[in-house]
């Protein structure tokens, strides 16, 4: 977790009764949820995927796609609703994704997507709400 404040900012003890153990462990504690047991993995609905911890619009459903890898997947997220930080954890570097209304970590970005970005938003279904049109 940045140290950074952020415009949606709870003490940790809101934090843990806003959120689901899962949800906070992910979400504040940088976990990860096992591939393929999220519910929106497979949804397919015109909609928006908002912050699970402060309710911002994260991706717009059209730019969701089947990476195969057993967390949903992105190409592109809305424009300024997530930042990233360099993950130097377990040995490798990756690009850490956190939404910036409230800094809740939500996965990795990677540069093997499909077209038009190239981009892979790797994200925890856990960190995802799901508002359908």
């Amino acid at each position: 977790m940045t140290n950074r404040e952020f415009p949606f900012a709870l003490s940790d003890a809101e934090w843990r009764q806003r959120l689901t153990p899962e949800q906070y462990q992910v979400m504040r504690a940088h976990g990860t949820e096992r591939p393929g047991t999220c519910a929106l993995l497979h949804e397919k609905r015109a909609g928006v995927f908002s912050c699970a911890g402060c309710g911002q619009g994260l991706f717009a459903a059209g730019r969701k796609f089947e990476s195969g890898t057993g967390w949903p997947s992105f190409n592109d997220p809305i424009e300024g609703s997530v930042e990233t930080d360099t993950d130097r954890a377990y040995g490798m570097v990756r690009t850490e994704v956190h939404c910036s209304q409230c800094g809740s970590h939500l996965g990795h970005v990677f540069e093997d997507g499909p077209p038009p970005t190239g981009l892979r938003y790797c994200i925890n279904g856990v960190a995802l709400n799901f508002e359908a049109d």
